[in-house]
């Protein structure tokens, strides 16, 4: 999962499967924290549609955050809270926008804001924004570790193999033969 550019084609398809079900499962909860809370502020106050969704992402935005670092990309190379963060909340208002963009556009734009409707559109819209965020945030915020190097043939040969031959510069068959003498 780490190294989707290397192994073979089932290898990454695999890996990126096992990603998809990670992001999927932290998505999930994020799903329900989302729709949850955005159905709390709807029934105990009097925002409108749009803002309680906007609160309601904000909420599942923390939580997403949590189990995209610590659980689908915790093997992905951590660049800090300098890189990391502020590329995930940029991200995730874009994704916020295109969220709530289609509330929006159900609410406003055609009339349809009974409690059924602006469900189905909101789920709609975090469906949509979803793809984005999966797209955005392997690519950009939670990078793949880089592939470590694979040592060169020649430092996993043998110590003797790398030693030089007896006798100086010598290759060959006479190369294990003792020096002739010098008074020869």
């Amino acid at each position: 999962m780490s190294t989707p550019q290397q192994g073979s084609a089932l290898d990454r398809l695999r890996g990126l499967g096992r990603e998809v079900a990670k992001f999927g499962a932290v998505g999930g909860v994020g799903v329900l924290v989302n729709l949850g809370v955005f159905n709390l502020i709807r029934h105990t106050t009097d925002l409108q549609v749009v803002r309680a969704s906007v609160i309601a992402t904000v909420v599942a935005i923390v939580t997403n955050y949590i189990g995209f670092r610590y659980f689908t990309y915790r093997d992905r190379a951590r660049t800090g809270n300098s890189r990391e963060l502020p590329l995930f909340v940029a991200f995730s208002v874009i994704g916020l926008v295109i969220e709530n963009g289609v509330l929006y556009t159900a609410t406003y734009g055609f009339g349809w804001d009974g409690p059924l409707a602006t469900n189905v559109f909101k789920f709609i819209g975090i469906g949509t924004a979803t793809v984005f965020r999966f797209w955005s945030y392997r690519t950009w915020v939670f990078k793949a570790l880089p592939e470590p190097a694979q040592a060169p043939a020649a430092a996993q040969a043998p110590a003797s193999a790398l030693a030089p031959p007896r006798g100086g510069a010598e290759s060959g068959p006479s190369a294990a033969r003792a020096p002739e003498p010098a008074g020869k």
